[in-house]
């Protein structure tokens, strides 16, 4: 009886250990702020080692994404298929390395950290080269380059351009937080004209809804915003600001070269340039009512 009770304890002890365990292992990981996620959007290891430009050995290359943004990532409302700009490229990239790309979901306010911390090797959406945060991170060679414009409600004559918003002090502006966008927003106007939002649907509906006057977006997101509420929203002025868009990576890390001999060799193969007519130009029609 007492050798039945001795080997109950120990099992009891044992289990306690790993409910310890693991209940750690979880508040470790629910702070890493990037969470894992396209499980239905697999790749294997693509390219071959004889024709790669560098040879990664199928390494997996971890590309953060918010699966959110508008030509750049999104996950389809009718297939629950992820697709976009980043979902086409990076399989492009690992055909010419020999690697693994592997979609990692994560919170836009999160992404620069997320890379300059390791969580993931790179990140995806479009992240523009800014001052701030190459003193974070490195940047690949540029692969695109975006216009800011501004996004208002159809038919809209108070302005037509941000000087004009800028004169007139009864109007608001909205942005995403923590962009390019922002930082340019914030180089005409005070912080207390300028309305932050944690994402840009949430900046297109208080526009729609006559909360804010106009929204500084990205042209090619700003179309995307369009499509179904053609009768709602236009594009308006010049391009307040040209911005160039890369891959960011950890400081010194050994990708950037190999992902820069892929970049070029895209440019140089017209792949890239029909990439991105595919998803930067006026035949891409996807809108933000079809993804989730």
């Amino acid at each position: 009886m007492k050798k039945i009770n001795f080997v109950l304890i120990i099992a009891i002890i044992t289990a306690l250990m790993l409910v310890s365990c693991s209940s750690g292992e979880a508040e470790e990981s629910s702070g890493e702020e990037v969470k894992s996620g396209m499980e239905n959007q697999v790749y294997e290891c693509l390219g071959t080692a004889e024709n790669a430009l560098v040879d990664l050995d199928c390494q997996e290359i971890t590309i953060a994404v918010e699966n959110a943004y508008l030509p750049f990532n999104y996950i389809s409302s009718e297939t629950g298929e992820a697709g976009g700009w980043d979902y086409e490229v990076w399989p492009a990239i690992c055909e010419l390395l020999h690697c693994k790309p592997v979609f990692v979901e994560s919170a836009w306010e999160v992404m620069v950290q997320s890379v300059q911390d390791g969580l993931v090797d790179t990140a995806g959406d479009g992240i523009t080269i800014l001052p701030e945060r190459l003193e974070q991170v490195d940047f690949s060679d540029g692969y695109v380059n975006v216009e800011q414009r501004l996004l208002v409600r159809q038919g809209e004559d108070r302005f037509a351009s941000i000087e004009d918003i800028v004169t007139n002090t009864d109007l608001i502006l909205g942005t995403q937080a923590q962009t390019s966008n922002y930082e340019t927003a914030k180089n005409y106007l005070p912080e207390d004209r300028i309305q932050a939002f944690e994402q840009f649907p949430f900046a297109v509906q208080a526009l729609i809804a006559g909360d804010i006057d106009a929204v500084l977006i990205d042209e090619v997101a700003g179309l995307g915003y369009m499509g179904t509420n053609a009768e709602s929203l236009e594009l308006i002025g010049p391009s307040i600001s040209s911005d160039q868009l890369a891959f960011p990576f950890q400081k010194g890390s050994d990708l950037i070269e190999p992902v820069n001999l892929a970049i070029q060799a895209l440019k140089d193969n017209g792949l890239l340039e029909e990439i991105n007519l595919k998803y930067f130009g006026p035949d891409f029609t996807l809108t933000y009512d079809d993804i989730q």
